[in-house]
């Protein structure tokens, strides 16, 4: 085959030229990526290096502002203080104090003094409605309450119950900021806990709340009734509850209000201050009390319609039963609400809901949980055999 030198020689000369180019191109284009991605990787480790040796404040802040610093700013503006005036009897039972008028000087009238004392709350609404204790208002003549943002109102009682020890009080005006409310059947023993209120509130001379932190301790915590007020199912928790703060909420990590600050324990009356074991209502019980007493301004009384005694052995006996856990039915009125659930004289309760009944005070307190309308399953031996009734709570009925 004969080749022509002079187009041979063309197309190596364009093949060469294109290697070349191409050459060229690619490591342009090598020479760019490469760079560029080595500025960015300079550009990173220059701001990391500028970072660490001064980090900006707010990367300082985001780190400071953990779960319950998050919790605080979330309840805390609903938490208010509560300024209480209150009548107080004076026990004088003496005209004088000397030994002669002692013995002679005979009774005299009893005599009052006017107190004030100090407690805490939380706005549950944004029309003013207030949840608090029922012992931080009872017998008030007057109350202010603070607010986080300056401002201090008259309040109103709404309602009290005194069984439960919560009350509702209201207030008027505007741009009130409601806490939210948690669920306190799902708590968990060694979750955090926040305790925010008003302690030392004449004191301090400042509306803003107090937080003081820890852990649920305990659940369902049961108290022996003491005048009028049955403590059952509390909250416990170690976070220092002093007072002032009674009637401040119980808040999870989440900011949610889980119960009503109500008691501490001290264990000696010569201690005053925490120890480390305060006590609070679940909210999930004050929610349902505030909705009765916010509706009817009163709670209003169930009415089962029996009367039950406490088990003894010789009764137990009589009756086929071999215990002498739960109460006996002694009675059941024509009409109630006992006589439509099918009760009867003689049938053992052994259990009301979930709880086991061991004497009639369990039954008491009971009924704290339980409102009118609502259905309670009752479980009974009647002759020796278990049952389940279903009881339907009514009004007790107002004697005319």
């Amino acid at each position: 085959m004969k080749i022509h030198k002079p187009a041979f020689i063309t197309g190596t000369l364009l093949l060469v030229a294109g290697m070349a180019g191409g050459f060229f191109l690619g490591g342009e284009i090598i020479r760019r990526l490469y760079t560029n991605e080595l500025l960015g990787i300079v550009e990173q480790s220059s701001k990391k290096l500028k970072t660490d040796e001064c980090p900006p404040s707010e990367i300082i802040d985001d780190s400071r502002s953990n779960a319950i610093v998050k919790a605080t700013r979330k309840a805390a503006p609903g938490v208010v203080g509560i300024v209480v005036t209150q009548i107080q009897r004076v026990r004088r039972p003496y005209h004088g104090d000397d030994f002669f008028n002692f013995f002679f000087g005979g009774p005299r009238p009893p005599s009052y003094r006017t107190v004030e004392s100090i407690g805490s709350g939380f706005v549950i609404s944004e029309n003013g409605m207030i949840i608090t204790n029922c012992h931080v208002v009872q017998n008030a003549t007057k109350l202010f309450v603070n607010f986080p943002d300056g401002r201090r109102i008259e309040g109103k009682i709404v309602g009290m119950d005194e069984k439960s020890d919560i009350a509702v009080i209201s207030v008027q005006g505007e741009n009130f900021k409601p806490v939210q409310f948690g669920n306190s059947d799902r708590c968990l023993i060694g979750e955090w806990s926040i305790a925010i209120g008003n302690p030392f509130l004449n004191f301090i001379n400042n509306a803003h709340p107090t937080v003081t932190v820890g852990v649920i301790s305990a659940l369902n915590r049961n108290f022996a009734p003491s005048e009028g007020v049955y403590y059952q199912d509390m909250i416990q928790t170690d976070a220092a509850i002093n007072p002032g703060n009674s009637g401040g909420p119980l808040v999870n990590a989440l900011g949610e209000v889980i119960g009503i600050n109500a008691f501490i324990y001290t264990g000696s009356s010569d201690n005053r201050g925490s120890v480390g074991m305060g006590f609070a209502i679940p909210i999930n019980r004050a929610r349902r009390v505030a909705g009765e007493l916010i509706a009817h301004g009163r709670r209003r009384q169930v009415w089962t319609g029996i009367s039950v005694k406490n088990l003894n052995r010789s009764v137990a006996q009589t009756l086929n039963y071999d215990s002498v856990e739960g109460v006996v039915v002694a009675s059941v009125q024509p009409g109630s609400p006992g006589e439509e659930a099918g009760l009867k004289p003689g049938d053992i309760i052994r259990k009301m809901g979930s709880r086991i009944i061991h004497s009639h005070e369990d039954i008491d307190g009971f009924f704290l949980d339980y409102f009118v309308d609502d259905s309670v399953d009752i479980h009974i031996i009647r002759s020796g055999k278990a049952e389940r009734v279903s009881l339907i709570l009514k009004e007790f009925p107002l004697r005319g």
